[in-house]
């Protein structure tokens, strides 16, 4: 029984609230809804969305965007009753402490750890070809052996942009969660402004004849679509991490994690519908769609600001993808299951520094050195097995622990925790083979580590170790 042995909710808020040990709530609702926007909005609306039409949903992409949203939506409303209740970093595995137990609580932060260490991986490449595109612009080009990750076949050996970039979001991450907000809000209302600006311009050349056929390749392509783009959409989750640095967590939790997803949801399907209308989707599948787009109906001069809005775009998602990678080695390490050492506090800035640089270093090498094409669908899988077992949690919860104080209640109960449940679990078994294989072998790994050092470090181990001392 000591592997499902759970951490009560009212010691969770007690180690949050402890002083001089914890993380400094510096953040309001505006900054989470802008750490919301920043983890979402990048890679995705620049580049998925016509690969998403060309190959899999055509002009029905726009359905895409709307099944994968409804699948966060669902997940968005089970996350906010959790963060409102228990307003403490880790996110669904702090969640999964309370309502499985440990063993549960480990594979799914393990699982976070692959989904957040190999998306600031991936993002961070991604964001090298934009940086070298842009300065390819000024007639600028780095010598080719460090343009990219190890292959010697290539010519290339390293990503020295990638390295650049996480090291430098490092630097920023140790200065203050503050700082590193102020900094997410300025890119994400500049990304915003380009999505606005590609809006308002490509509206006047949509032609509703692209839009037919509508759906080309039938309901399945539109549902392999939807497990497609549903990569746009990851992200949210991350605003859950930031919870034991807000001010009045019960009120501004859910209203970042629920208004960061409408946002987002209302300006991809905006993007779909006036990306289809202009170019006929079998010309989409490109790696830069929507500057394709703009360069089809001959409006080469708004390119440039996509560039720049893809590149801010990207930035922030690294900013906030590598922000929960560290609050989750905190809150892992707070309980015993990883070394100490992660959970230690920055006295002046109340930061985790030591695992912010670890977690930098890790995320430099992989973005730097080694080639990530399929590690990327992991964090697909990664994402939605967390929002399956957080909605999961909320029914069990409701269950066992009625009246628990709950700031924010998820509608409907069991209805939309179910809802999420099917809207998720139909996405995941659209994913490969070799991804499930991929995961599957990540999270034996981390059973190896839990019962090699987690299990006997644990801090309820020592409790219980205590306790029978005692009697």
């Amino acid at each position: 029984m000591s592997l499902f042995r759970k951490k009560p909710i009212d010691v969770l808020l007690k180690e949050a609230g402890e002083k001089g040990a914890g993380l400094k709530k510096d953040l309001g609702a505006f900054d989470l809804t802008m750490l919301g926007i920043g983890a979402i909005i990048g890679t995705g609306i620049f580049v998925l969305t016509g690969v998403a039409a060309a190959e899999h949903a055509g002009p029905a992409l726009v359905i895409s965007f709307i099944l994968s949203g409804l699948a966060c939506v669902f997940a968005a409303l089970c996350y906010a009753e959790f963060a409102s209740t228990v307003p403490v970093s880790g996110s669904a595995y702090t969640y999964s402490y309370a309502a499985f137990g440990e063993l549960i609580a480990w594979i799914l932060g393990w699982d976070l750890i692959l989904e957040y260490g190999v998306a600031s991986s991936a993002v961070a490449a991604g964001w090298s070809g934009y940086f070298q595109g842009l300065l390819a612009g000024f007639g600028i080009e780095l010598p080719k052996a460090l343009t990219s990750a190890y292959d010697p076949a290539k010519g290339t050996y390293v990503d020295l942009p990638a390295i650049f970039i996480v090291l430098l979001i490092v630097f920023l991450l140790t200065r203050g969660v503050k700082k590193s907000a102020r900094f997410n809000s300025i890119m994400v209302i500049i990304k915003t402004a380009v999505v606005l600006l590609f809006l308002a311009v490509g509206v006047w050349y949509v032609k509703p004849d692209n839009w037919t056929p509508f759906m080309p390749f039938g309901f399945s392509g539109v549902a392999t679509g939807a497990a497609t783009v549903f990569f746009a959409y990851i992200g949210f989750d991350a605003v859950s991490t930031a919870a034991e640095e807000v001010k009045n967590p019960q009120r501004n939790m859910p209203i970042g994690i629920i208004a960061s997803l409408l946002i987002c949801t209302v300006l991809y399907i905006a993007v779909s519908l006036v990306l289809t209308g202009i170019v006929p989707y079998n010309q989409l599948g490109v790696k830069n769609p929507v500057a394709f787009a703009l360069s089809y109906i001959h409006q080469d001069w708004v390119a440039g600001f996509i560039s720049l809005g893809a590149i801010a775009g990207i930035t922030t998602v690294l900013l906030v993808m590598m922000y929960g990678q560290t609050r989750l080695f905190y809150a892992i390490s707070r309980d015993g299951l990883l070394p100490k050492v992660f959970k230690r506090v920055s006295p002046v800035r109340q930061v985790p520094y030591v695992n912010t640089w670890v977690t930098g270093v890790l995320v430099a090498f992989f973005a730097g050195v080694v080639p990530l094409n399929k590690l990327a669908e992991l964090t697909n899988i990664g994402t939605l097995f967390a929002f399956i077992t957080v909605s999961i949690g909320v029914m069990i919860l409701r269950k066992t622990q009625p009246d628990l104080q709950r700031a924010f209640k998820t509608p409907l109960v069991p209805l939309v925790p179910i809802l999420a449940v099917v809207f998720c679990g139909y996405l995941v078994l659209q994913l490969p083979a070799t991804t499930w294989i991929g995961f599957v072998s990540w999270l034996l790994v981390g059973l190896v580590i839990y019962f090699a050092y987690g299990r006997r470090h644990s801090t309820l181990n020592d409790q219980s170790q205590a306790n029978e001392k005692v009697s």
